[in-house]
């Protein structure tokens, strides 16, 4: 098994089809913290919707187009890292993540998908990066932040989500203000 070690006690590593069941119970065991912010959420705590989800991700990865990582936090899938879009025509991709509430407050997002941008920039030679939160998700503003991305604008009741529509940050970094060296 390939993975890469993001703590002492976490790493990221493919996540694929055959860990359907485990991603269901995941989302499932995490789904009131995530929820209000993933509209996926309900359709993945089940194994025929993680199935497809995952599926869709092997699709797109097959194509060079996308990319679904795990978090594994003490051996138990705890979140992930994935790239949502890939456009390889205009060099612009968007990360998305999503995490347990129990491992929160320990870095490990900001570490994985720094892992992605690097990969974004360094191997596929993408030109800029989005990140994409609600707007009142201000622990996914901090990551942004923490990662050095500029806030490009709010994109106003973009997002419809519980019956309700929410403001959408566009956050991005452009491979030219991406720090090479670690």
């Amino acid at each position: 098994m390939l993975s890469l070690r993001l703590t002492d006690n976490a790493e990221l590593r493919a996540l694929e089809t055959w860990q359907a069941e485990e991603l269901a119970q995941h989302v499932a065991a995490a789904q009131e913290h995530l929820a209000p912010w993933l509209p996926w959420v309900e359709s993945v705590a089940t194994p025929d919707g993680a199935t497809t989800l995952l599926q869709r991700y092997a699709d797109a990865q097959a194509r060079g187009e996308g990319r679904i990582l795990g978090v594994w936090v003490d051996g138990k899938l705890s979140g992930g890292v994935l790239f949502r879009v890939w456009e390889n025509t205009t060099g612009v991709c968007e990360v998305g993540v999503w995490l347990a509430p129990e491992v929160t407050g320990r870095g490990l997002i900001t570490k994985a998908v720094t892992v992605m941008i690097d990969w974004a920039f360094q191997v596929r030679g993408m030109h800029r990066v989005e990140w994409r939160c609600a707007a009142a998700n201000e622990r996914s503003s901090a990551v942004a932040r923490r990662l050095g991305m500029t806030l490009d604008g709010t994109l106003r009741e973009a997002f419809p989500r519980n019956g309700e529509r929410h403001d959408v940050e566009l956050w991005s970094v452009l491979a030219t203000e991406w720090p090479v060296e670690r």
